[in-house]
């Protein structure tokens, strides 16, 4: 069970699982191009030294600089290159020059820039709407805190050392965090985050991420955020892209089957968990919006 007392980002980043898949450092010169396609893992980026270009398909392009972090929390494919990119014929393969090194460009060309890379995976049943709540994608500049975690992520890949694996499952919690609050609360698309930083409705997302358990209504958040009925469905909508039921439901939902995939629980215990009175309703409700039942999602996932 999460920890009631966790804010509403810090459950979720803890509910997704975060785990390094991948980590390197990336050296380049001269013209020079990578691609990955069809890759839907989460992808972290931080410029040492120098700048290029990041196209992420279906965005338009930006520049990294020195002193930059991106974060997309579900990268589908993306192009980085140099500020001019080579012609078409020009071969786009890393050279891998050590354990955790690459190098792009021609090998005669000195370095102009250098780049901490990392792709990692969310190891829940619940991925899709914990990754449909965050940013598409988060690029910021001056971050001396995120800047300082990725270094120590890298050095913890490349080790042999005891703890390693609870060591990068923290380091990347953390890291996430500090990418998730370090964007600008103004230049967010709906989801949790805008809603968090709304002061009027920060509240509500703290009791559904709190109270998964407890009877819940939109009349009992809107009278406690001081707002009319109406006026807090419609905010809520707007801020978080979701009614506030759906989301709270949603909620309940990847919570369950959290449970239901660590096992050790009973329906009737995992439903009084989620708010539902017995078994047999949260049965229902779960395969209405699963399509399957719980033992069947449980079977599922554990294999």
């Amino acid at each position: 069970m999460l920890d009631s007392s966790l804010d509403p980002l810090s459950r979720i980043v803890t509910l997704l699982k975060p785990a390094v898949s991948v980590s390197k450092m990336v050296e380049a010169g001269g013209q020079w191009l990578v691609e990955r396609h069809d890759m839907v893992s989460p992808f972290y980026c931080a410029m040492v030294e120098g700048q290029c270009r990041l196209h992420v398909t279906g965005r338009d392009p930006v520049t990294l600089r020195a002193g930059d972090f991106v974060l997309i929390p579900h990268l589908q494919g993306f192009t980085m290159s140099s500020e001019v990119p080579p012609p078409p014929h020009v071969p786009r393969l890393p050279l891998e020059t050590g354990p955790g090194q690459f190098r792009l460009g021609a090998t005669e060309a000195p370095v102009d820039v250098r780049a901490l890379v990392g792709h990692c995976s969310f190891d829940t049943p619940a991925r899709s709407l914990l990754v449909s709540l965050l940013p598409e994608m988060i690029h910021v500049s001056d971050q001396d805190r995120l800047t300082a975690l990725v270094p120590m992520i890298h050095e913890e890949t490349r080790a042999d050392r005891p703890g390693r694996g609870l060591i990068l499952e923290r380091l990347l919690e953390v890291l996430l965090i500090e990418a998730l609050r370090s964007d600008q609360a103004t230049t967010l698309p709906p989801g949790l985050l805008r809603g968090l930083s709304d002061p009027q409705l920060s509240g509500a997302l703290q009791r559904i991420h709190a109270e998964t358990g407890g009877p819940l209504s939109v009349s009992q958040m809107a009278k406690a955020a001081g707002m009319s009925r109406s006026g807090f469905f419609e905010r809520f909508r707007r801020q978080v892209g979701r009614a506030p039921m759906e989301y709270a439901t949603e909620w309940r939902m990847a919570v369950a089957k959290t449970l239901l995939r660590a096992g050790g629980l009973t329906n009737a215990e995992i439903a009084q968990r989620v708010g539902y009175g017995s078994a047999s309703a949260f049965g229902l409700a779960f395969v209405r919006h699963e399509g399957l039942s719980p033992g069947a999602f449980a079977n599922k996932v554990r294999r």
